[in-house]
């Protein structure tokens, strides 16, 4: 979950090699994911290492280097992974389907950003947090600050009945305000319930800032 922050230059071997584009590699790709995740709440970072990856998604390591060359790299890739994940299930969820009211709209948003979903396509650690000034320079903080900003904006934009169009200001607000909260929440470590009561809060305030009359 990047965080705006200045982090030395990547090394080769923190960075992916390639994106996958092929159908193969994209079910490639997802399956190493989804060992890496397994295997880090089965038996946590420290333990984690490419050559379990390879062998908990029953692949060879060397298809694994074909695009992960090290740990931190297949780091940086699901983080990367994550946030094209929950930019997608934005989309599909409360930005494409035609007759919501803006309220459902928001509603879908802001539990998806808070990570409240019962759809939530990502999976966060606390430990992610301080792994990541390893794997993000300021450019990649900067470029996800954006995305999801746009993201914000775009759901806004699909509401034909808002009260009153949100500036960019208020939407890049709202995003922050989200956003950093949840990063905070990751950090302290609140529980499911109260995940969810922080998430409802969060609609409350958003709603309030979009249908207040502006002076």
């Amino acid at each position: 979950m990047p965080i705006l922050r200045a982090s030395a230059s990547q090394s080769p071997k923190e960075k992916p090699l390639k994106r996958p584009t092929q159908a193969r590699a994209k079910v490639t790709v997802q399956a190493i994911f989804d060992a890496f995740v397994r295997i880090w709440q089965r038996d946590g970072w420290a333990r984690l290492t490419t050559r379990a990856v390879a062998l908990e998604a029953g692949i060879a390591v060397g298809t694994l280097y074909d695009y992960f060359p090290s740990k931190m790299a297949l780091h940086s890739g699901y983080v990367r992974h994550c946030i094209e994940a929950l930019i997608h299930a934005v989309d599909a969820q409360a930005v494409q389907p035609e007759g919501l009211a803006w309220r459902e709209r928001l509603h879908r948003l802001v539990q998806l950003a808070c990570g409240t979903s019962v759809d939530q396509p990502s999976w966060f650690h606390p430990d992610m947090l301080a792994i990541e000034p390893q794997v993000a320079e300021p450019k990649h903080q900067r470029r996800a600050h954006e995305e999801l900003c746009a993201m914000w904006q775009r759901v806004f934009d699909a509401c034909g009945d808002l009260p009153q169009r949100p500036t960019p200001e208020t939407v890049q607000a709202l995003h922050l305000a989200v956003w950093g909260g949840r990063r905070y929440a990751m950090l302290v470590q609140l529980d499911a319930a109260q995940m969810q009561a922080w998430a409802a809060e969060m609609e409350r305030l958003c709603c309030l800032a979009v249908a207040a009359k502006t002076p």
